[in-house]
């Protein structure tokens, strides 16, 4: 798992280099970017996933993150159309699961994915982990001077730390349907001991003005070594930045 972060980190600062290095060679490009709006607030919404999820684990539904970043944008001096970017903020993921129990309390040594079709169960479950998060990103623009009329790219990577974990159910019901406490009917349980403390993710975006499609890639597990199968969170989603 190092390794794999060592060679994202050391490709991401090596396309940098090589952006500086060609920049270099040429003269300076004065820009004016007194007025630069430079992405330093960004939000993120859309789909995630757990790929190598085995078929027993049963997802449904819209399975969705929202994050929210705070950045510092640094142009490079000779290419201001290059820039890296670091920052700091929160994300989530929220798993939705189909007539399946994640008994995230449970003390047994791995997490259990029970299927509940033949008893009671929620209508709607599903599972949530929150991180702290610093994005780094090596960006370009077409037009560093209007970033809000400018093609956008961006190539990066994230490290997250998990500060929670939790189940939500609602609307408990029984084998035929029929909800038992009616349908604002809640409940939650919160441990994360199964779920891995580090995220590590590549991730990269495209857009034009304050709207990017970006997609991100979990490289490490979602849960601990040993307490699950061998799955990984991919995203796709939407980008909205500014200021």
């Amino acid at each position: 798992m190092k390794k794999t972060l060592l060679a994202a980190l050391g490709l991401v600062f090596s396309v940098m280099a090589l952006a500086q290095n060609d920049s270099a060679r040429k003269s300076p490009v004065r820009i004016d970017l007194g007025n630069r709006a430079a992405d330093h607030f960004m939000i993120q919404f859309g789909g995630d996933s757990w790929t190598g999820r085995p078929d027993s684990i049963r997802t449904t539904g819209f399975s969705r993150h929202f994050n929210v970043y705070f950045m510092l944008d640094r142009p490079f001096k000779t290419n201001p159309k290059f820039s890296v970017a670091f920052g700091i903020g929160i994300g989530s993921s929220n798993m939705f699961f189909k007539n399946t129990r994640v008994d995230i309390r449970s003390t047994s040594s791995r997490l259990p994915f029970t299927n509940v079709d033949s008893t009671d169960h929620y209508k709607k479950y599903k599972v949530t982990n929150i991180y702290a998060e610093i994005p780094v990103e090596l960006r370009y623009y077409s037009n560093p001077a209007n970033t809000n009329r400018s093609w956008k790219l961006a190539l990066g990577v994230k490290v997250g730390t998990l500060l929670k974990t939790y189940t939500k159910g609602k609307d408990l019901v029984n084998k035929s349907g029929t909800s038992i406490y009616g349908p604002t009917y809640i409940a939650k349980e919160s441990n994360k001991r199964f779920f891995n403390g580090t995220m590590l993710a590549l991730t990269g975006r495209i857009g034009y003005g304050f709207v990017s499609l970006d997609a991100g890639y979990q490289f490490n597990n979602v849960l601990k070594e040993g307490t699950g199968p061998g799955m990984h969170k991919f995203s796709l989603g939407l980008t909205f930045s500014g200021l």
